[in-house]
């Protein structure tokens, strides 16, 4: 079962860039002077990418945060950041020059970067200890930004209000391979981190209590695992939008095949929350017959079910 989805893996990654609206010949990619050429680095090829390395930050993150906060039902959009990124992005749109709209990506992180500032101050008010306050601070920041976003989207023209709702819904749409290298820098940086305290979070996941008891600096390491995932997932919003459920969904799916205890348990998430993303963005773009479906859709209609399914199953659980 492993070796074939593995293997199922593989041919979604390595037929996604050659699939679309208009066909490749395998040869004219090499060729320089071919369109061909250009539609396959300088489009397809960085649109997988781009898919690949943020559905790995978002999986990787969903993992960090069920563990951090002990709750499975917990995403890295939970604390706010994507909705502080979406409400700077708005605000760019709508009140930069035409000139300078291109620059709302810096505004995206700013908004995602100052939504981890404030959450970290508030750790620190709550000493690091209490996450499920934390948790409600986030809970209650995105509510806030989401009736900013409102006021902000009542105040807009036609044009810059379809800007806002295309990003809402996410976009892979990336030119050129300069997009990639923040992504490449913070999917990796995230691995890194999470891999250095792999031990201390598989303890965590199986039990907070021996976690606790064999003398791991619960506190530090939270704060650091959610200073990583919220500075990544702040690159990924910035570049991508909001793309939701795949730090829910792809956790739970790699758990049922991997224990939690399974060394192989982090990289998997990594790996398939990628490959998941990129399935995606090859089913939106094969479902429209005008245009593509955007990616954020195909994400929510695949996670909003298997969402409730998680909470009938929980609910079984404690009956």
């Amino acid at each position: 079962m492993k070796l074939f989805i593995f293997a199922l893996s593989l041919m979604v990654l390595g037929t996604a860039p050659f699939v679309g609206e208009t066909p490749l010949d395998i040869h004219n990619i090499l060729n320089p002077g071919a369109m061909e050429y250009l539609l396959f680095w300088d489009l397809r090829l960085p649109r997988v990418s781009v898919a690949f390395f943020s559905g790995a930050i978002l999986a990787l993150g969903g993992l960090v945060f069920q563990a951090v906060f002990r709750n499975s039902l917990t995403t890295p959009f939970t604390l706010g950041v994507s909705s502080g990124a979406t409400l700077a992005t708005a605000v760019g749109i709508v009140f930069l020059p035409a000139s300078l709209v291109a620059f709302s990506t810096f505004f995206s992180f700013a908004g995602a970067f100052s939504t981890i500032l404030l959450l970290f101050f508030f750790a620190r008010t709550l000493n690091a200890a209490q996450t499920n306050s934390l948790l409600l601070i986030g809970i209650a920041l995105s509510f806030f930004y989401s009736a900013a976003l409102m006021v902000i989207y009542a105040i807009s023209d036609l044009e810059q209000s379809y800007s806002i709702i295309r990003f809402t819904m996410g976009s892979l749409n990336v030119v050129g391979m300069g997009t990639l290298y923040p992504l490449i820098a913070a999917a990796f940086g995230l691995l890194g981190i999470v891999v250095h305290y792999q031990k201390e979070l598989k303890l965590i996941l199986t039990s907070y209590e021996n976690a606790f008891l064999k003398g791991i600096e619960i506190k530090k390491i939270n704060l650091i695992l959610l200073l990583a995932v919220s500075l990544s997932v702040g690159v990924c919003v910035s570049i991508v939008g909001p793309i939701g459920f795949i730090g829910l969904v792809i956790p739970h799916i790699i758990r049922l095949i991997y224990k939690k205890s399974s060394d192989k348990l982090i990289l998997s998430v990594f790996y398939y929350g990628g490959v998941f993303l990129v399935a995606c963005d090859l089913i939106g773009r094969n479902l429209g017959t005008v245009s593509e479906v955007p990616i954020g859709v195909v994400t929510s209609f695949i996670g909003g079910p298997f969402f409730i399914y998680i909470i009938l199953k929980r609910k079984r659980s404690h009956d």
